[in-house]
């Protein structure tokens, strides 16, 4: 699914305000749902819109502080566009994209991720195989779990867009009730988009943090002065176009497709023909080249593609570590229980 320009856009939308008053209370039934207790602490990451704001980033920079604090985190996900509902445990050695998702394979990279529609059976799964902490990613919207620490990620030049709920705009439920399940926000980028969160979130007391995401600087020195044409199948194309500009890298073409876009062998020969009629480098995000491995139409895309790392940076590292182990550590690890 493509996003409508209007959900970005303050004012507009509001002829569909009627439906996403009903989709809101649905949200919102789901959202006060009582949830089970894991057998161990719970740190959920999470946006309060459709779209990318940073929140892989932000799960994997939670899980390296966890593993520095000599914890054993776990990430669990739902997997979203993936066909397998688990729960299963993701091995990047056997599992392409159309089993668990994107974003799973780019997690399990670094730490045990499990792959689960239902979180209190994936909760129990990684339990079972050891898990120290659970890592929730995208599991703001998700009431079937107590969690310890919810953070919420916000992109800094997108914020809430226009502010309205689904349909009517990119909001997955009703603001306010989102941020009362939370408590910090990672602002991420420059903030001037997000002013109506970071507003709410100083009335509410929530814990703000500032971040910026860095791209990896040798595959900045690898591209070089070489121009590129660059394509992203996310929630947030531009972003990805904005961090290659901003590292220096000459975008002389740009190609952007839907967020968890399933490319195909004529995705792959459209995007080859254009790179090699003005002898562009393809460059992509990592979230879009695992989505191409193990498939074999995508083969020669992917080996002609590079991929550019970015890690989340947060300029308040000691107070973020500070609240992520207090909140971690305050909780027992224990049988899963009602």
């Amino acid at each position: 699914m493509r996003e409508p320009d209007f959900w970005w856009q303050p004012g507009k939308g509001s002829f569909l305000i009627p439906f996403a008053a009903i989709y809101g209370a649905v949200a919102a039934l789901r959202l006060q749902a009582s949830g089970q207790k894991a057998g161990l602490p719970v740190v959920c990451l999470g946006n309060l819109t459709v779209g990318g704001a940073g929140k892989t980033p932000a799960a994997i920079a939670v899980a390296q502080l966890l593993h520095a604090a000599h914890l054993l985190p776990f990430f669990l996900s739902r997997g979203y566009g993936g066909r397998l509902a688990g729960p299963v445990r993701v091995n990047p050695t056997l599992h392409r994209a159309r089993d668990v998702g994107d974003e799973p394979l780019l997690l399990a990279r670094l730490a045990p991720t499990i792959v689960a529609r239902d979180r209190v059976a994936g909760a129990k799964f990684a339990q079972f195989a050891g898990a120290g902490v659970l890592v929730m990613d995208d599991g703001l919207q998700n009431a079937s779990l107590v969690k310890d620490l919810t953070i919420v990620v916000v992109d800094g030049r997108r914020g809430i867009g226009n502010g309205h709920i689904i349909p009517a705009g990119p909001l997955r439920a009703p603001l306010a009730l989102q941020l009362d399940r939370a408590q910090a926000l990672i602002v991420v980028g420059p903030p001037h988009g997000a002013a109506a969160v970071i507003e709410r979130v100083r009335r509410q007391g929530l814990v703000m943090f500032h971040a910026r995401l860095e791209p990896d600087r040798s595959v900045i020195a690898a591209i070089g002065r070489r121009k590129a044409l660059a394509f992203a199948g996310i929630g947030d194309p531009e972003k990805f176009f904005t961090t290659l500009a901003a590292a220096g890298i000459d975008v002389a073409e740009r190609a952007s497709f839907p967020d968890h876009h399933r490319y195909t062998a004529a995705d792959a020969a459209a995007l080859i023909a254009r790179a090699q009629a003005k002898n562009l480098i393809l460059v992509t995000t990592e979230k879009d080249l695992v989505r191409m491995a193990g498939e074999p139409e995508l083969e020669t895309l992917a080996a002609r593609t590079s991929a550019l790392p970015v890690r989340l940076v947060i300029e308040e590292a000691d107070l973020f570590r500070q609240m992520l182990l207090q909140a971690v550590k305050r909780t027992p690890s224990h049988a899963l229980r009602k």
